[in-house]
């Protein structure tokens, strides 16, 4: 447990962040609360089980997934999200359909801590819907908002998408690009930087890489999905504190 010097420290950064007294106070006071019970429990002999919820229902929502998808145990889907068959969504990532819906198409695979959000309204009109077509692959850290992806579209690591903008069909962005707001990346081309400029042409070569790698991340996920079950793997957690004896509690 902190001491309550730490906790005085940081209730002090947090006012010179802006945040009102209250919900500091209200902040600080919960997670000294929430470690003293933890604390407490694992001097009693108690040891806590984590339970984990890769898709959770928003205002009546449910996301769709196939028998094929792969969802990691630690990424978090929530609301309007449609992930189609053999389309995987990988560890720490997050999916949010609570504005407008998301769509990740067949064989299309979000990487490590990809963030898919969506804005409310448009300025053009057009649905404010995140759209992933098939064989897409997002690179590790990549951040997309109420885009329009096309087929057979490689997203390098580190990469920001933001709204309005569509990247057309057989398209390499190259890992950090940053496509501005409402952009359009024309098809068969190679583009990176911030903003994003044109590199070259993609060859035949280019667009089948497309393709294979997509695959490849989709071959991976099997593996994955033969590991965790689709109600979780916590239970093998509990499962080994039982055999040790001691008493287990879900956090």
């Amino acid at each position: 447990v902190l001491r309550p010097t730490v906790y005085l420290l940081m209730s002090t950064m947090a006012c010179r962040r802006g945040l009102s007294t209250a919900a500091v106070v209200k902040s600080t006071v919960g997670k000294a609360l929430r470690e003293t019970g933890a604390a407490l429990k694992h001097a009693a002999g108690e040891e806590i089980f984590a339970t984990l919820r890769p898709s959770m229902v928003l205002k009546g929502v449910k996301p769709f997934k196939t028998h094929d998808t792969f969802i990691a145990p630690s990424a978090s889907v929530i609301g309007d999200v449609t992930n189609w068959d053999e389309s995987s969504v990988w560890y720490g990532a997050v999916v949010r359909g609570d504005r407008a819906a998301v769509e990740i198409g067949f064989k299309s695979n979000l990487q490590d801590r990809v963030v898919v959000n969506t804005v409310s309204k448009l300025e053009s009109g057009l649905p404010p819907v995140c759209h992933i077509g098939h064989y897409v692959s997002v690179g590790a850290g990549s951040v997309l908002v109420s885009c329009r992806i096309e087929d057979f579209v490689e997203i390098g690591d580190k990469c920001i998408v933001m709204e309005g903008a569509l990247v057309e069909k057989n398209v390499i962005l190259e890992p950090g690009t940053v496509v501005p707001a409402y952009a359009r990346i024309p098809s068969g081309q190679r583009w990176g930087g911030n903003p994003a400029t044109f590199i070259s042409t993609l060859d035949e070569g280019d667009v089948d890489h497309i393709k294979e790698a997509a695959e490849a991340t989709t071959a991976q996920a099997w593996e994955h999905i033969t590991e965790f079950l689709p109600y979780g793997n916590s239970y093998l957690q509990l499962e080994e504190l039982e055999k040790k004896g001691v008493a287990a509690v879900q956090g």
